[in-house]
């Protein structure tokens, strides 16, 4: 907790809370981009990730606990990848834990990282992770919790340009709750005017020189109880930090039940948004309008195209696809899809979802090609999984009842709204009926 001036860097503190590091949409689609940031100096991270997890009651240390099939602290790492001007990240690690940083490493793909061994205590993994980065005169290090996800490029710029000018510099959010001190036996003593401070929240970024010296001047006590690297700054090197006010993102996954808030986050961020693919039929045309209007009205919007070559590649990019077929049973065009996305060597950090949406005409179909359906894309499911590729399928039937039609309609649009955001594997080729 820092005391700080109220009226300095202020922006909505209750803003909806969102996590800017996992955009869904294609870069020049509807929403518009900020212009890209650049920084003319070197600035590297250092990721702290040794904890125990003790506070959550798992055996597994919370920052290597998975949900979507990737663990929390490959989430950060992948916020600090996306910022261009980035250049190197180290991960410090208990040392039992190095070969399993590793292969998070290798597996997902992860560039830009490597993982070093921690020590006793917080303070000296973090030296351990600036020594590693033996950054040159002149460079920012930003030192950021393994276990806060959710960090947005903006900040991150605030925070290094900061740091360049200042020497130190670090994110605050305002006190949720008033701090108070108690006597020995129990008793209120006194309150702090709660306008007057701010929680002391992560990223900080300070130059190399600063944060190096700190470290080097630092007591024993220090190394082994402290916990606030801005306040090393301004007692050994006399740098008084920059303080920026930062989103409610910023928060830390502490207990059990923030991994569930997590996830969650996570899950809404990767369903904002897909891609419908038509083939170039009239009629699947005609159904994908009326599911963009009904999906899009579940929070999800969707971008009705004919394929995925030529201009439409760059939709490769989203993290789900929904291919309409109408008539025809054959999985044809689901493969195609599969295809293509395998083609595109993207590196998967997460499963995509690939929903097959068949309008079939009951007249035009034989029973044993229904039949053979259900069979049929629970064997190309079963492939897709491996490739990190979560398969579903949804079948509806043609009715002439227009109020028959449109309870249809919005099942599907649920069921497609559902699946999307639920990621659900025990659903992966099924056949659901609309």
């Amino acid at each position: 907790m820092m005391e700080v001036n109220a009226t300095s860097d202020r922006c909505d503190p209750d803003r909806p809370a969102h996590p800017g590091v996992f955009p869904t949409r294609v870069a020049g689609e509807r929403d518009h981009q900020p212009a890209e940031r650049s920084v003319d100096f070197p600035v590297s991270v250092v990721l702290p990730a040794g904890g125990t997890g003790e506070r959550t009651g798992l055996q597994t240390p919370k920052q290597f606990c998975s949900f979507l099939g990737r663990p929390l602290i490959s989430y950060t790492v992948q916020a600090f990848e996306r910022v261009s001007w980035i250049q190197s990240i180290v991960v410090v690690v208990a040392k039992e834990n190095m070969d399993l940083m590793t292969d998070i490493v290798q597996r997902f793909q992860h560039r830009k990282v490597r993982a070093v061994p921690g020590g006793s205590s917080r303070h000296r993994s973090i030296w351990n992770g600036v020594l590693a980065l033996g950054a040159g005169q002149g460079a920012v290090v930003i030192i950021h919790d393994a276990v806060r996800p959710f960090v947005d490029e903006d900040l991150l710029y605030k925070i290094a340009t900061a740091a360049k000018e200042h020497g130190a510099a670090g994110a605050v959010r305002p006190l949720v709750s008033t701090v108070i001190a108690t006597t020995p036996d129990g008793y209120l003593d006194h309150s702090l005017e709660r306008a007057k401070y701010r929680a002391s929240e992560m990223p900080q970024g300070f130059t190399y020189d600063v944060i190096h010296q700190a470290y080097q001047q630092c007591s024993e006590s220090d190394f082994e109880f402290g916990t606030e690297c801005l306040h090393l700054a301004l007692q050994y090197c006399g740098t008084n930090a920059k303080l920026i006010q930062g989103p409610p993102t910023l928060w830390k996954v502490t207990y059990k039940r923030d991994l569930a808030a997590a996830e969650s986050i996570i899950k809404d961020a990767l369903s904002r948004s897909a891609c419908v693919i038509t083939g170039g039929s009239a009629r699947a045309a005609t159904l994908a309008d009326a599911l963009q209007k009904a999906v899009g009205a579940l929070g999800t919007e969707l971008d009705v195209i004919p394929d995925l070559k030529g201009g439409n590649s760059r939709y490769l990019l989203k993290e789900n696809f929904i291919q309409v077929s109408v008539g025809r049973s054959c999985l044809s065009e689901v493969e195609a899809v599969l295809t293509e996305l395998q083609a595109a060597n993207r590196a998967l950090l997460h499963p995509l979802v690939v929903i097959w949406v068949h309008l079939s005409d009951s007249d035009e179909l034989s029973v044993s090609v229904r039949a053979a359906e259900p069979a049929a894309i629970m064997d190309l499911s079963s492939a897709a999984k491996l490739r990190n590729i979560l398969l579903y399928g949804i079948q509806l039937h043609q009715s002439k009842d227009t109020e028959g039609w449109e309870r249809s309609l919005s099942r599907v649009a649920e069921l497609t709204s559902a699946l999307i955001r639920e990621r659900s594997p025990a659903l992966v080729g099924q056949l659901l009926q609309a």
